[in-house]
């Protein structure tokens, strides 16, 4: 029997307007949330993202802000902006678009922002925190995956999961927040000997390895959510880490690529300017 679709753009849109009503009772009390975006040279895909960040925010009935620096921006400069931002009492949320020019310090410029105002979730104040179970700004793609998990009415109290991928703003996160919710979590990654035989007793399968199809059914156990973080191009087309069409006979819930996680990104980065703007 086919898996069930988990519907992540359905989802999106029922938490955009839960946050739009929120955003409507702040403004009566005039507060207006803002968010920041900062994006530095004219890398194509990073100018969509930006918009539709700014058109979310828009819809949302929130202020959006973007700062728009040259590629030859040097760090000085970058970090200085993001002072700026810091000490602004109109803007609530600050985002650094990534990646950067390659001669700009990445985490030196995350280090930089207000953990207060990070919004992405990527200060290491933030992840500290996420690591001590402490209340925090979560990075939007794993907030958004346990957000679809929990609207889906999944059980993880002792399930097993399994992440593949082990980044900073995927992996590490989604397996704390897994392991918070009660379940038994692996985390694995490039270096995982059998791969398959760990995929294979999951429950919940999360693919955050960024290789187009990696995930073929013989991976997955009978039944198991798999979710699918992917976003790659192939021949034109966006397509997940999950082969999606075999998998799908064998799942018991999927997401889908696109229209599952990728809208709850941006929802969840929405729901994380709302609550540092008051919330």
């Amino acid at each position: 029997m086919a898996a069930q679709l988990i519907d992540g753009k359905a989802t999106a849109l029922e938490i955009r307007a839960e946050i739009a009503q929120r955003v409507e009772e702040l403004r009566g009390r005039g507060i207006v949330p803002g968010l920041a975006v900062i994006l530095v040279g004219e890398d194509p895909a990073s100018q969509i993202y930006v918009r539709n960040k700014g058109i979310a925010c828009e819809k949302a009935g929130m202020r959006s802000l973007t700062l728009r620096l040259p590629a030859e921006t040097t760090q000085a400069e970058l970090e200085d902006r993001i002072r700026e931002l810091n000490a602004d009492s109109g803007i609530h949320g600050i985002l650094v678009q990534l990646p950067l020019p390659g001669h700009l310090d990445e985490r030196r410029a995350l280090g930089v922002i207000d953990p207060k105002k990070d919004v992405d979730g990527f200060h290491p104040i933030n992840a500290g925190r996420l690591l001590a179970g402490e209340k925090c700004a979560v990075p939007c793609t794993p907030r958004g995956v346990m957000e679809l998990l929990r609207r889906t009415g999944l059980e993880l109290q002792g399930k097993e999961a399994v992440v593949i991928g082990r980044s900073n703003i995927v992996g590490k996160p989604m397996a704390l927040l897994l392991l918070q919710a009660g379940c038994t979590v692996t985390v694995c990654h490039s270096k995982t000997r059998d791969l398959a035989a760990h995929t294979r007793r999951a429950d919940i399968l999360v693919a955050a390895v960024g290789r187009a199809g990696f995930v073929t059914a013989d991976m997955v156990k009978e039944g198991a959510a798999v979710i699918d973080v992917g976003i790659n191009r192939v021949d034109g087309k966006v397509v997940g880490d999950v082969a999606f069409d075999e998998v799908w006979e064998k799942a018991g819930f999927i997401t889908p690529v696109p229209g599952g996680v990728g809208p709850m990104t941006i929802a969840m980065l929405l729901k994380n300017t709302l609550e540092a703007a008051g919330e």
